[in-house]
């Protein structure tokens, strides 16, 4: 999703994943089922059990395999706790491990492009609507 600030002429991105190819089980998956899963699969990665992870994060074992089954979901605090215990970023925990994350240069450019382009469009918009005026 791409966020417009029309008074800030800002453009920024609600997601920093690209998929490369999307993984037929992911379809249709909702994002608490998503983020639990990779959770899961970072916790594991790590040789983490639940005890010792929600240990780390200061939640209970209960609380962190409804998180992974995807039942509940966490609070900013906890994220940040579970992205640094994990040595993953937020962003990775969202996104399918065969995305690519892309760093801030990435965003900038593509930022500066994607406002150069949605400028563009606004004004021939406006164009199109003065030019509709002038002929009602």
């Amino acid at each position: 999703m791409i966020i417009v600030d029309k008074k800030m002429r800002k453009i920024s991105l609600s997601c920093y994943c690209s998929m490369v190819k999307a993984p037929n089980k992911l379809l249709g998956m909702d994002i608490k089922a998503f983020f639990g899963m990779n959770l899961k699969h970072y916790r594991k990665k790590k040789h983490f059990s639940q005890e010792q992870l929600s240990e780390k994060v200061d939640i209970s074992v209960m609380h962190l395999s409804k998180i992974e089954r995807g039942l509940t979901f966490v609070s900013a605090e906890l994220l940040e706790k579970l992205s640094a215990n994990l040595d993953v970023s937020v962003a990775r925990l969202f996104c399918a491990e065969n995305e690519k994350v892309y760093d801030g240069d990435v965003l900038k450019k593509f930022d500066r492009i994607t406002e150069k382009n949605l400028i563009r469009a606004m004004e021939g918009i406006k164009g199109d609507i003065r030019q509709e005026d002038i002929e009602d």
